[in-house]
């Protein structure tokens, strides 16, 4: 299986595609964000479930937070969470994952990230658990990402890289709630 780290423009509309054609790693912390397209975020006219998202792929925190606080969904509450995770405030970012519940991309994110981990050379027992786990944790990947940006953890680009496939998954499936069926 071949994990598609980043969003293929092509698969979305025009205004949604040239939010997307930069290639962005999220950092395991708030970032810089992209002032280069804030007017174009600003001016958006999109459903607030991928609007956050939007705003959280450029590192405008505080935006995502805004619209993400407002969507009483979910959905709504992963992109709350991972916003608060990358904060970084670890209590609210598992206050707001334990409001989502089971979500339907968790699947598709257990696998990529047991596929991710298993690419590393060597795996710190703390992230053993991405390779082991049944189904996905997102309080112990909230646990590891922590322990990587305080630097106890050598893995910061593998969670970086598991940030990546959660946000395109999310977003699609973020897309799909948006759209009339």
């Amino acid at each position: 299986m071949t994990i598609a780290l980043f969003p293929d423009p092509s698969r979305y509309p025009a205004e949604i595609a040239e939010l997307l054609t930069e290639q962005r790693l999220p950092p395991l912390g708030p970032g810089s964000p992209n002032s280069r397209v804030q007017p174009k975020l600003a001016s958006l006219k999109a459903a607030p479930v991928v609007h956050a998202g939007l705003w959280l792929y450029h590192d405008f925190l505080d935006e995502a937070h805004t619209l993400a606080q407002s969507i009483p969904t979910p959905t709504g509450s992963f992109w709350h969470g991972i916003m608060h995770r990358r904060e970084p405030d670890y209590g609210n970012a598992k206050y707001w994952f334990r409001r989502v519940g089971r979500h339907p991309i968790f699947d598709a994110l257990h696998q990529a990230a047991a596929e991710l981990a298993g690419q590393e050379s060597t795996l710190h027992s703390s992230a053993r658990f991405l390779v082991e786990q049944s189904s996905w944790e997102p309080f112990r990947f909230v646990d590891l990402c922590q322990a990587c940006a305080e630097g106890s953890l050598p893995h910061e680009m593998l969670c970086r890289r598991i940030q990546a496939v959660e946000w395109r998954l999310l977003f699609d499936h973020a897309l799909s709630e948006a759209s009339p069926r």
